[in-house]
C-alpha cells in the first residue's frame, strides 16, 4: 500500500474536547491518517473526532498500537477487537506493536498478530520500537508482511539502519517525534534552511522527512494553527542543497530514551 504523505499523532491528547476537535479538523483539512494507541487512552475521542469530520471514515487510514501489557496471544487478540469497537471501526486498518517490552514473546505475540489479520480484526500489521536485529527476527517469524515500523525520527536522529531495513524490505518507517520537541530550532543549519525558504526549522524537519523514500511523519498536534502548519510542509521543496545541509548535521538527541528501552539493551 501507499502510506498517506503525513498523519497526525495523538500523544498525550488525554482531554475528550481537544483529541476530537484536532481529528476532526485535521481529517477536514485533509489529513489521511491517524495514530493513536491503547495506552494513549485516547481511541474513543479519536473515533470522535472521525464522526465529526465531514468525510468518510473509510477515506482515513487508523493505525493503533497494542499496550505492552497485551502482548500475550490471547490478549493481543482480545484487545485488537476491542480497539476496533472503540475506534468504530470494522477492521483495524493498522495495528502496531508499541514496544518490545513486558509480555512480548516473539514465540506468542507475532502468531497472534497473524491471526488478528486471518480473522479480519486487522488488515495490516506494524512494529514499533524495534532494533535492527529484533525488526529482522520477527518479519523471520511473522506470516504476514510487515507493513511499517514506527520509530523516533528527525534531523537528530535520522536511523539509517532502519531506513535502509524499510527499504530493502518495502515497509514504510513512520516517524515519531517528526521535529524533535521542537530541538530542531536549536540547530543553525536547520533554522538557515527554513529562512531561505520562509518557513519554520518545524517545517523544514517535516518537509526533509516527506523528501525520504517510504518516510511517513506523524506529527502531534492539538491546535488548528498547528495542525496547518504541519500540513503545509508537505508543500516546501527543498532542493539537494537544502537536503545536504540538513543531512550534514552532527547532534545527536534522542526525544524518547529510558533504560529499558530496546536500544539501551545491547
Amino acid at each position: 500500500m501507499e502510506f498517506p504523505p503525513i498523519g497526525l499523532g495523538t500523544y498525550r491528547m488525554t482531554a475528550p474536547e481537544t483529541c476530537a476537535d484536532a481529528v476532526a479538523h485535521a481529517v477536514d483539512l485533509g489529513y489521511d491518517h491517524v495514530d493513536t494507541a491503547q495506552s494513549y487512552g485516547n481511541e474513543a475521542f479519536v473515533a470522535d473526532g472521525l464522526a465529526a469530520a465531514d468525510r468518510d471514515n473509510d477515506e482515513v487510514f487508523v493505525a493503533t498500537k497494542l499496550d505492552t501489557g497485551n502482548l500475550g496471544y490471547d490478549d493481543v487478540l482480545e484487545t485488537a477487537r476491542e480497539s476496533a469497537d472503540r475506534l468504530g471501526v470494522d477492521s483495524l486498518d493498522l495495528l502496531y506493536v508499541h514496544w518490545p517490552l513486558d509480555t512480548y514473546d516473539p514465540e506468542s505475540t507475532l502468531p497472534a498478530l497473524d491471526a488478528a489479520v486471518e480473522e479480519g480484526t486487522v488488515d495490516r500489521i506494524g512494529l514499533s520500537n524495534f532494533r535492527p536485529d529484533q525488526l529482522r527476527a520477527a518479519m523471520d517469524r511473522l506470516e504476514t508482511a510487515v507493513a511499517a515500523h514506527q520509530v523516533e525520527m528527525h534531523p537528530l536522529l535520522p536511523q539509517p539502519d532502519l531506513n535502509d531495513l524499510a527499504t530493502e524490505h518495502g515497509h514504510e518507517l513512520v516517524a515519531y517525534c517528526p521535529i524533535a520537541r521542537n530541538k530542531v530550532s536549536e540547530v543553525d543549519r536547520i533554522v538557515e534552511v527554513a529562512e531561505r525558504h520562509d518557513a519554520t526549522p518545524a517545517q523544514v524537519s517535516l518537509a526533509w522527512l516527506d523528501a525520504t523514500e517510504g518516510v511517513t511523519p506523524i506529527p502531534k498536534a492539538a491546535s488548528p494553527a498547528h495542525i496547518r502548519e504541519n500540513l503545509a510542509a508537505l508543500d516546501l521543496e527543498l532542493d539537494d542543497d537544502d537536503i545536504a545541509a540538513i543531512d550534514a548535521v552532527e547532534r545527536r538527541h534522542r526525544i524518547v530514551d529510558f533504560d529499558a528501552a530496546p536500544w539501551n539493551q545491547v
